[in-house]
């Protein structure tokens, strides 16, 4: 298994992306501390996990400072080390240049941007005293491309690429790799809104014309975290069906 005796948080994890890279890591050996706001079904994510290996749940708002150092020290206390941070929790406010409001801004920053940068501050202290780790941080298409109606998200998943770069050369040194993901159109709770007109012209920009699945994104992930990917830091890989070729 990839990641046997390896250690993992996973912010977001409850539903969707989170999810499923979740259960991919169980199932490839790694003890999971599984981290969300939505504590019922962060309860029963876990209770699926607990299924294939070692897992535990903490409630957490990646925009506190206190709850993101407890859920570190949890999973410490918990299994001992923290080899693996997926930075994967995030959110989206939706709206026009010229109509979003502050709120919308703000939110948006704070769980994408700030909670990438406290959830890394926390646990790389950890991974310092190891002398190794891997953090891998969830970006977007839209932040290296950009998109209509999304100057907040875009700022933050830009915000986040350019963390990942200045992180991999900062701890690069210290044994710990950083790197992130870029999913396209992926089928999630949020795409499950849209309406089909724009899941089809979604599907029709792609060329392998499909949506992603969760299990993409998550297989990206696992590779990333596992010693094939040893020699590779500071790289954003695109997991979007080739749709910004």
């Amino acid at each position: 298994m990839r990641l046997s005796g390896k250690t993992a948080i996973i912010t977001g994890g409850a539903r969707g992306i989170g999810k499923e890279t979740a259960l991919t890591f169980i199932r490839e050996g790694a003890k999971v501390m599984l981290a969300d706001f939505d504590e019922a079904k962060g309860h029963d994510t876990m209770s699926e996990l607990q299924s294939f290996g070692e897992a535990d749940f903490v409630q957490v708002d990646v925009t506190s400072r206190e709850q993101v150092e407890n859920m570190v020290s949890r999973a410490r206390e918990r299994f001992g080390a923290i080899d693996i941070l997926v930075n994967n929790a995030g959110i989206t406010s939706d709206g026009f240049l010229v109509s979003m409001q502050e709120q919308q801004w703000e939110s948006v920053i704070d769980v994408n941007l700030k909670g990438t940068f406290l959830c890394t501050q926390a646990a790389v202290k950890v991974m310092l005293d190891q002398a190794k780790g891997c953090v891998l941080n969830a970006s977007s298409v839209v932040g290296v491309y950009g998109n209509i109606g999304q100057s907040n998200y875009i700022a933050s998943k830009s915000g986040v690429i350019g963390l990942t770069k200045g992180w991999a050369k900062e701890l690069g040194p210290k044994g710990i790799r950083v790197n992130a993901v870029a999913p396209g159109f992926i089928i999630t709770d949020m795409t499950a809104k849209v309406p089909d007109k724009v899941l089809d012209a979604m599907k029709s920009k792609t060329p392998l014309k499909r949506l992603g699945l969760p299990e993409d994104v998550a297989k990206a992930y696992l590779f990333l975290a596992s010693d094939d990917a040893a020699f590779i830091n500071g790289q954003v890989l695109g997991v979007d069906g080739g749709l910004v070729i």
